[in-house]
C-alpha cells in the first residue's frame, strides 16, 4: 500500500463503548456510512455485537436483526464491507447481501465452524489477537512477553488456516489493542508494532478512542479522546502500519 488504508467503524449496537445506540435507526446508520466514505474510508466495518471489555454474548438472531436492514440498503454501494462478528451464522446470513472481509475478534476460536466458512468462501480475513472472553479479558491480563506471545499466536493461527486449506494471502493481522491488555501491554505493542511486519502480512491497528488514551490523557469520555487517537494513529503509520481501524 502506498498510503495507509482506513477502515471506518459502524457499530449497530446499543452498548458499544464510544457510540452505542447512536446508529440503531437505519436512516442514521446510512448517514454514518456516507460520512465515513466522504472521510476517505475504503472499507466499512459493521458489527451488531459489542465485544468491549465487560460485554456479554449476544444471541446470534439478535445480532443478525441489528445489521440486516443496513446490509440490504448498502449492498450496491462501492465500498468494501468488513463484517465484525464471531458467529458463522451471521456470516452466512450476510453472504447474500454484501460481504468482502471477515473480522472476527476472537481469532476464529469462538465458533468452530468459522474456519470452514472461510475455506469455502475464500473471503479475506482479519486475524485478531485477544486474551480471554470480552466479559473477563480486562481482569488483570498478564503476559511473560506480550510481543512474543502475540507473534506466536499469529504464527499458530496462520498455520491453522493453511492446514485447513486456506491458501490465499488476503490476511490482515490485528494485535488487538485493549483486548486483554493493560496500559503497559498496549504501549509496548504500539512502540514495537513493526515486529509483526516480519510475518509478511499487512498490519492493522485499532486504537481509536480506546481506554488506554484515558489513562494517559485523563480524558474519561470516549468522545473527547480524539487527540490520543490521532497521536497513536500517526505513530502507527510512521512504524509502517498499513491499515487503521477508526
Amino acid at each position: 500500500l502506498k498510503e495507509p488504508l482506513l477502515i471506518g467503524i459502524l457499530n449497530l449496537t446499543p452498548d458499544s463503548f464510544s457510540d452505542g445506540g447512536q446508529y440503531s435507526q437505519t436512516s442514521l446508520a446510512l448517514k454514518r456510512v456516507n460520512s465515513i466514505i466522504m472521510a476517505g474510508c475504503k472499507i466499512i466495518d459493521i458489527g451488531g455485537e459489542s465485544t468491549r471489555p465487560g460485554s456479554k454474548d449476544v444471541d446470534e438472531n439478535i445480532e443478525w436483526k441489528r445489521i440486516k436492514k443496513i446490509l440490504k440498503k448498502i449492498k450496491n454501494y462501492k465500498f468494501l464491507l468488513s463484517l465484525d462478528t464471531r458467529k458463522t451464522f451471521v456470516m452466512h446470513k450476510a453472504l447474500k447481501y454484501k460481504l468482502n472481509i471477515i473480522n472476527d475478534v476472537s481469532g476464529f476460536s469462538y465458533d468452530i465452524k468459522t474456519i470452514d466458512f472461510l475455506k469455502n468462501t475464500k473471503l479475506p480475513l482479519i486475524i485478531n489477537h485477544s486474551k480471554g472472553e470480552p466479559k473477563t479479558m480486562q481482569k488483570r491480563p498478564s503476559y511473560k512477553n506480550v510481543l512474543l506471545e502475540i507473534y506466536d499466536f499469529f504464527e499458530n493461527k496462520i498455520e491453522l488456516l493453511r492446514k485447513a486449506g486456506i491458501t490465499h494471502n488476503n490476511i490482515i493481522l490485528d494485535p488487538g489493542i485493549g483486548f486483554g491488555k493493560n496500559l503497559k501491554h498496549n504501549i509496548t505493542i504500539m512502540n514495537n508494532i513493526s515486529i509483526f511486519h516480519s510475518l509478511g502480512f499487512p498490519v492493522m491497528l485499532g486504537s481509536s478512542r480506546k481506554r488506554f488514551i484515558k489513562y494517559i490523557s485523563g480524558k474519561n469520555d470516549s468522545n473527547i479522546r480524539l487527540g490520543g487517537t490521532l497521536a497513536s494513529s500517526i505513530h502507527a503509520m510512521m512504524s509502517g502500519v498499513q491499515i487503521m481501524r477508526v
